[in-house]
């Protein structure tokens, strides 16, 4: 596979996390989206080994009751915006300060939640999200929050039916994942002001899924739009993810 380096650290709870290291360079924080893992969002198709190439260290955490991190089934360690909390925890613990920060669906919401608590990258890059997906996060969390709870009776034609499949394919621990949606907040539209680093919101052509990313685009203050193809699963596998990443960090 790729020549990448876990290293294992330990949240604010006590929680293990862990940290996939390709790369040498400036630092990026790359994170992935929902259900999915680092392995999955960023080193299987290449963008990691690309953003390498460019120079950039890639730093990729496993999210909570994801991949090779803790997934305990414990409610207490789920409170009101966790993701960001464990975030902050990998920032720390790697004493980054000028660093940039990447982040996908899930990833991208987190990244931005943390933003707004207080975490200052570089740059910003918002991947497969829109306005929406931010602001109203309830009704998207009550989406997968249904294809866990009537995970063994979809069938295809479902809505949920490539929810399932892909949990499925990533051996989700729906337990865990379950309580991890339950601790994810809207973010109000007016702390989006607090997004002041230069920041590309990068989407598929065919990616509606968290909402319109050209409404987000237009809601931070300093930010750009930047199409790529694909859908909301698809747009991850097609190298022109890794490649808006890269020109957008590579810019002075």
């Amino acid at each position: 596979m790729h020549e990448h380096q876990t290293q294992m650290i330990t949240s604010f709870d006590g929680t293990p996390l862990a940290i996939h290291r390709l790369g040498e360079g400036r630092p990026v924080l790359l994170l992935h989206g929902l259900f999915s893992s680092a392995e999955m969002n960023w080193l299987r198709f290449g963008h990691a080994a690309l953003l390498a190439g460019a120079g950039f260290e890639c730093l990729m955490p496993d999210l909570r009751a994801h991949g090779e991190s803790g997934a305990p089934h414990d409610p207490e360690a789920y409170p009101q915006g966790v993701l960001t909390q464990d975030l902050a925890a990998v920032v720390k613990a790697l004493g980054l300060d000028d660093y940039d920060l990447a982040g996908f669906s899930l990833g991208a919401r987190t990244a931005a939640a943390a933003v707004i608590d207080g975490l200052a990258p570089r740059r910003l890059a918002l991947c497969g999200m829109g306005l929406e997906g931010l602001s109203g996060w309830q009704r998207r969390s009550a989406f997968f929050l249904d294809a866990i709870d009537r995970f063994d009776e979809v069938k295809r034609g479902d809505a949920a039916f490539m929810a399932v499949a892909f949990m499925k394919q990533m051996k989700v621990d729906r337990v865990a994942a379950r309580l991890l949606l339950t601790s994810v907040d809207d973010i109000a539209a007016g702390d989006l002001a607090k997004i002041t680093m230069p920041t590309a919101v990068i989407c598929g052509d065919k990616d509606g899924d968290n909402g319109s990313s050209e409404k987000l685009a237009e809601a931070l203050p300093d930010a750009h739009h930047v199409t790529i193809p694909g859908t909301h699963m698809s747009s991850v596998t097609e190298a022109d993810l890794g490649m808006a990443i890269r020109d957008f960090l590579a810019e002075n």
